[in-house]
């Protein structure tokens, strides 16, 4: 999977939560300032190519949906972040948002919990 822009991004996380859409429908969802109708057909075609999207054609227009679900990407994603900036390790991961005060102990104490029940 190539890596998306931010703005594919954008665009990717509107079709999952339209799960199939016509460009005008996609613009509607997006944040503030709307980019204007025929920027989000060009990057949602730069997108199929890519393989993040499909389309079903009616007459000639498109109704676009996603090609990756989320947990595929955010999978994806996660594996590289992790390798990129924690050196592969979890634990790293963990140990940063626990150095930021970004995770509390009782939520230490859940994914403790979740990973016993794992074994």
């Amino acid at each position: 999977m190539e890596k998306l822009t931010f703005k594919e991004e954008e665009i990717l996380q509107a079709l999952w939560k339209l799960d199939k859409a016509f460009v005008k429908e996609i613009v509607s969802v997006l944040p503030n300032p709307k980019p204007h109708y025929n920027t989000v057909s060009t990057v949602i075609r730069k997108m199929e190519e890519k393989g993040y999207v499909k389309h079903k054609a009616f007459g000639k227009t498109h109704q676009y949906f996603p090609a990756v679900s989320k947990e595929a990407y955010t999978k994806k994603f996660m594996q590289k972040t992790i390798s990129n900036y924690f050196e592969n390790s979890y634990k790293n991961v963990v140990s940063f948002f626990a150095k930021e005060e970004k995770i509390s102990v009782a939520e230490l104490k859940e994914i403790i919990a979740l990973i016993e029940e794992k074994k």
